[in-house]
């Protein structure tokens, strides 16, 4: 399916302030970016640069004063994501040194002190794909979906315990639950079409059989026609705006639509 992807936000500084956005998709095996421009109002120049991670990000000094950004991007992506049940478990030997580092514990995925709970959740489940499955529907039967339930610093740990959070919860404690078992798994951030309410979205993916694979704790289903904006160890390398200086979201708007 071909998608158009739009997401304004509203800003407010005090202060001339810097930041860095990433908010603008790069195509990939999961997807081909046909049209994708970053607007800023006032005009503002910005600088386009590609992070430690391979997300392309646009580097600006905002005004004082209110600004509105806009990304709008026009993307052709699977209808369906990749499911493969028999996909077998990576020994750490045989990954590629590019991966290594997202079997490590990390600011919001803790997994280090969650292989307890990991460990029952999989006691059943062969190796690999089985047990990132398994994971995904514990996630998705045992943590409730409520928005206020957490915030910028919840973390996987306090989700397990609480029981409750919103797609960035599920995705930080998918990550943490699967690296407790030494699968590698990444945070992703983009668009997902009909999602409901609108909004982005962050879900993660799980290094098996030698490759990577989309996995959705908030979804019932395997669901594909899905955007992505960036992948990083958890939220905090995925942000869409990080700021360096004294800046209020005044607020932000997503709309995602199939094209004609």
């Amino acid at each position: 399916m071909i998608l158009n992807a739009k997401c304004e936000m509203t800003v407010e500084t005090t202060v001339p302030t810097a930041i860095v956005m990433m908010i603008e998709p790069m195509s990939g095996p999961a997807q081909d970016i046909l049209k994708s421009a970053v607007l800023i109002d006032p005009m503002t120049p910005h600088v386009k640069t590609i992070d430690v991670f391979g997300n392309a990000c646009q580097r600006v000094v905002l005004p004082e004063g209110t600004s509105v950004i806009t990304a709008d991007i026009t993307a052709s992506v699977p209808d369906e994501i990749d499911v493969h049940p028999t996909a077998s478990f990576t020994p750490v030997q045989d990954l590629p040194d590019s991966v290594l580092h997202y079997l490590l514990p990390s600011r919001y995925c803790q997994s280090d002190l969650l292989l307890d709970l990991a460990t029952k959740i999989i006691a059943n489940a062969s190796p690999g794909y089985e047990q990132v499955e398994a994971i995904r529907n514990w996630i998705h039967h045992n943590i409730e979906y409520k928005y206020g339930s957490s915030g910028p610093s919840t973390t996987a740990m306090d989700t397990s315990q609480s029981r409750q959070g919103v797609c960035r919860d599920y995705a930080h404690l998918g990550i943490a639950l699967c690296r407790a078992v030494r699968i590698p798994a990444r945070m992703v951030s983009g668009f997902l079409y009909q999602l409901d309410p609108m909004d982005l979205h962050a879900w993660f993916e799980a290094f098996v059989g030698g490759r990577w694979y989309t996995v959705d704790a908030t979804q019932n289903q395997p669901r594909g026609n899905r955007i992505i904006l960036a992948y990083g160890r958890d939220a905090a390398d995925i942000a869409q705006l990080s700021e360096y200086g004294n800046l209020e979201m005044k607020g932000m708007h997503v709309q995602v639509s199939a094209a004609p």
